[in-house]
């Protein structure tokens, strides 16, 4: 970074600042969110985000989904509706703010996929986190405080080494595959939330929290099944071409 200082440079201010409002959002909302719901519980809504990240990857960046995708988008909102159950006395402003948290994250991902082919890996990552903390400042005297021992501090510094790390893979991943191919990925932390929730915090999910999260993560298995298809009928299709030109030539 000191010997490439350009490598930080952005060729699009505007949608820089934008993506990192969005992270901001997704942040914000995430926390205010477990303020009042189970770890599983959040990550239940979180994980109905490559669901809309398909749906919207279509009008946004030309990766359309077809109609077995959105079936499984479709069944994967009814995962949604179990786990938050409105109209049954369930549904309060933690849900609220898990669904502000995704719907901000699905968006950033749409524009992480959109910028990566314009814009270097160090310069989606600087702005991303130099956006947030400008727009914290203005709150930082009314909450300014300090980790209050040293293993505060290491649980504070772990946060930003993981967050930059994750950031950079997310751009590397993001650079070579689509939107709708890695979308379902993240599932997996499904599995650590539940885990950590019990084993940190006593908190067991519910039967209804259980069979919602069991519901999305079904529907983004089989978009992930749906994408594998895809790609092995394109590349078929691809060496068939390939292969009649040869034959012409």
């Amino acid at each position: 970074g000191w010997r490439e200082p350009s490598r930080f440079r952005a060729n699009n201010l505007p949608a820089h600042i934008l993506r990192g409002c969005l992270l901001f959002g997704s942040t914000m909302f995430n926390i205010l969110a477990l303020r009042t719901l189970q770890l599983a519980e959040t990550t239940s809504i979180y994980f109905f985000g490559p669901m809309v990240i398909t749906a919207l990857a279509g009008p946004l960046l030309g990766e359309w989904a077809g109609w077995r995708r959105w079936l499984a988008i479709l069944t994967g909102f009814v995962g949604v509706l179990i786990i938050t159950r409105p109209g049954v006395g369930v549904f309060g402003m933690g849900h609220l703010f898990a669904l502000g948290s995704m719907l901000s994250n699905s968006f950033y991902v749409i524009m992480t996929r959109r910028m990566s082919s314009t814009e270097t890996s160090e310069s989606l990552i600087l702005f991303s986190a130099l956006a947030p903390a400008v727009l914290l400042l203005p709150m930082l005297p009314f909450s300014l405080s300090l980790p209050q021992d040293g293993w505060h501090w290491v649980i504070l510094l772990m946060l930003g080494v993981f967050g930059a790390g994750g950031h950079w893979l997310l751009v590397q991943a993001y650079r070579l595959a689509t939107t709708t191919a890695l979308a379902p990925y993240p599932y997996s932390q499904m599995v650590w939330m539940i885990i950590s929730g019990w084993l940190i915090f006593h908190q067991f999910p519910d039967r209804w929290t259980l069979l919602g999260a069991a519901i999305i993560v079904a529907s983004g298995l089989y978009i992930i099944h749906r994408e594998h298809r895809l790609r092995l009928r394109n590349s078929a299709s691809l060496d068939t071409e390939a292969e009649s030109l040869a034959k012409k030539l």
